[in-house]
């Protein structure tokens, strides 16, 4: 049975979504969460939803083996990040081989890497006049949103869509696909 821990530094609303797709599922358990951010409302929607949360350091994080240590001793399986923006160190790299999948708001290559983020990536597909964006759900490397592509959807973009707009056609497709694309990655499909 799949035990999956989510990395997650803000809001969270991917993550509720993934930890509510997998409730009472017969394979896949959703067991932790790990956020970077004391104050990120991620950690309130894991309390709320029942599953243990633990907020780390920067430190923590590149400097230790806190981590790695309490995803062995929860017994992960797999890691998911939703919304986490944090390169991932090589000793959870290395623990993790195809075993971490990142979502990203737009259809990488194009605007991904370091500083692509939320907001920034929708202004940017916008500013560049592009006629449609998307998601894509990848596996994660050493490099910021270049690991191998598992899956892509895509929404058109109009003369009068803002970043803002498009940014609710991306979120859309994440609440759509990203849960389901975990089942069947862990082939566990719902």
């Amino acid at each position: 049975m799949p035990r999956l821990a989510i990395f997650a530094s803000g809001n969270g609303s991917n993550a509720q979504r993934i930890i509510e797709y997998f409730q009472g599922h017969p394979s896949i358990t959703i067991d932790l969460i790990l956020c970077n951010k004391p104050d990120a409302y991620v950690l309130t929607r894991a309390k709320i939803l029942g599953v243990p949360a633990v907020v780390f350091s920067r430190a923590d994080f590149y400097e230790t083996s806190r981590i790695p240590n309490l995803l062995e001793a929860k017994k992960i399986d797999s890691l998911i990040l939703a919304g986490f923006l944090w390169l991932i160190p090589r000793n959870i790299l290395s623990a993790y081989p195809g075993r971490i999948i990142n979502i990203h708001p737009a259809l990488l290559p194009k605007y991904g890497g370091k500083g692509m983020y939320g907001m920034k990536v929708h202004e940017a597909v916008i500013a560049a006049g592009e006629t449609e964006s998307g998601i894509t759900i990848h596996y994660v490397d050493e490099c910021y949103d270049e690991g191998k592509i598992i899956f892509q959807a895509k929404c058109s973009i109009s003369p009068i869509d803002t970043p803002e707009t498009l940014a609710e056609k991306v979120h859309e497709l994440e609440y759509r696909y990203f849960a389901e694309v975990i089942g069947e990655v862990m082939g566990c499909g719902t």
